[in-house]
């Protein structure tokens, strides 16, 4: 009787461990995302893509084990719009996304289906960690209670941001909704139409400052920073730029202990290397381009800390990471930081024309990398990718249908990402302050439809703007320095014919 009940207790244990090993396997069968996006990082800005003077081992890690990229894009040269086409797969000029003000709405409609409300749904949980400038609540935000609708309206289970950038009040990090450190006693005003009575700013208090400004960045002081715009009170919430990259990478490796049994997505949307830039005091001297080189060495830490986490984990073999950036570089972006005097040979571009703000190549090529060990082999790939086509491509990779039939700008690439085809996008759109086309080799820039703007014109940056057609021929001119519009009217024709079939394309409500 007792051998019959051991058998039974034997049998029993042993039916235990093989369903407790399929429901393991089945839970592991979705693999873990981590997107890893940069801000103001350029093609030129890691030495994995030719910069000698800062050295990325964190980054090359994964370029020389993953698959690096020569000819993937953001779908615009400014964030915000980068931003929105990432997370819905729709163009950001079909929702009039441009860089948002620090007390902005909502941009994106929480009835829309995003990545991370789709990833929800196959059972992810998912998070965002770092800069958001997507815009919080709705109409006049109340800063001092809970902060709706946000990034748990479009499809975050945790978020722990930065509401706009680091160079916009308000200067405070918001977990779930809500300012971190928030004293009631101290409440949070914020303005974007003038300064609170006796505000210090840039301007009339220069003494508190350890670092000069434009006038545009020169409203309330925080940390010895003057930003755009103005706050009042929450002294206890402000944030220390020197100890950001801490914060947030923190925050990151915490949700990935606390979610690594089952599948997550991460969107860790690094604050640097966009100004104001104040590394922390480990970094500074890892270079000899200053202040946004050293962010640079700031930036790859952070990127190594999260794959040794991962590591760490034991979830390496389970985990898609993505490298990118949101948009072209800028040396001068309104902080007197020396970018420009120390800047030397480097070249953040690296052989590109333009950069943010730019309709050249510089203002949205960006350096691109998956890595997955097991999964993607290492290598390089020319295939033509844009940002806009993650959401189609993650969806297909996570479901065998992904988000099937449903009408949106991205399509499905999931092949190219994973190195098993470098074939890409036929036809390639590009926003800046207006729309270019690449098809083939040529690359058409339709004239500026309205006045740049001056505050554009004191960028020192070749923005490609004009009330001309240009059309460069990429394989015999990448730099596109010779426009030859005139010598081609036929390829002008068709390429402003495929402008106006992406403009007029209807997609369903996102």
């Amino acid at each position: 009787m007792k051998r019959i009940e051991i058998y039974k207790l034997l049998l029993l244990t042993l039916i235990s461990i093989v369903l407790a090993s399929c429901f393991n396997s089945k839970s592991k069968e979705k693999p873990n995302i981590i997107l890893i996006y940069v801000d103001d990082l350029g093609y030129g800005d890691v030495s994995s893509y030719g910069a000698t003077s800062v050295q990325t081992p964190n980054v090359d890690f994964l370029a020389n084990n993953g698959l690096r990229f020569t000819d993937a894009h953001c779908t615009a040269a400014t964030c915000t719009p980068s931003r929105f086409s990432l997370l819905t797969g729709i163009y950001a000029f079909r929702n009039n996304a441009a860089i948002l003000p620090g007390d902005a709405p909502l941009l994106i409609d929480t009835a829309a289906l995003t990545l991370p409300k789709w990833l929800q749904g196959e059972g992810y949980n998912t998070a965002v960690v770092g800069k958001w400038h997507l815009g919080l609540g709705r109409g006049t935000i109340d800063w001092n209670n809970q902060i709706t609708p946000g990034p748990a309206e479009v499809g975050f289970n945790y978020s722990y941001i930065v509401p706009a950038t680091t160079d916009r009040v308000p200067c405070v990090y918001v977990e779930n909704g809500k300012i971190v450190n928030l004293d009631p006693a101290d409440p949070i005003e914020v303005s974007y139409k003038g300064p609170f009575d006796d505000s210090p700013t840039g301007l009339s208090n220069p003494e508190l400052l350890k670092m000069d400004a434009d006038s545009q960045h020169s409203n309330f002081i925080i940390n010895g920073i003057s930003r755009i715009g103005f706050m009042k009170g929450g002294k206890s919430a402000y944030w220390k730029d020197e100890d950001m990259a801490d914060v947030l990478t923190g925050k990151a490796i915490t949700f990935i202990q606390q979610n690594k049994k089952k599948p997550f997505f991460l969107y860790f949307a690094l604050p640097d290397i966009h100004v104001p830039r104040a590394p922390n005091e480990r970094f500074i001297g890892k270079t000899t381009m200053g202040r946004r080189g050293d962010m640079i060495a700031e930036m790859d830490w952070m990127v190594g800390a999260i794959v040794d986490e991962i590591k760490k984990q034991g979830l390496a073999k389970n985990t898609l990471i993505i490298f990118t950036s949101d948009n072209g570089p800028v040396l001068d972006d309104g902080y007197m930081d020396q970018a420009e005097k120390l800047v030397g040979s480097h070249d953040p571009s690296g052989g590109f024309r333009g950069g943010k703000y730019s309709a050249y190549e510089a203002g949205t090529r960006m350096p691109t990398i998956t890595y997955w060990p097991g999964k993607i082999n290492s290598g390089v790939s020319s295939a033509v990718i844009s940002q806009v086509d993650f959401f189609a491509s993650l969806s297909s990779l996570v479901s065998k249908n992904g988000i099937g039939n449903l009408q949106n700008d991205g399509q499905n690439y999931i092949d190219a990402l994973m190195g098993k085809s470098d074939i890409g996008r036929d036809v390639l759109l590009e926003e800046s302050f207006t729309f270019s086309v690449r098809m083939d080799n040529w690359k058409y820039i339709a004239p500026m439809e309205k006045k740049t703007p001056d505050w554009l014109r004191n960028k020192k940056i070749e923005t490609g703007l004009s009330q001309e057609d240009q059309l460069y021929d990429l394989a015999k001119d990448p730099k596109e320095q010779v426009n030859m519009a005139d010598k081609y009217p036929d390829i002008v024709k068709k390429l402003k014919g495929e402008l106006e079939k992406i403009k007029i394309t209807k997609t369903v409500k996102r």
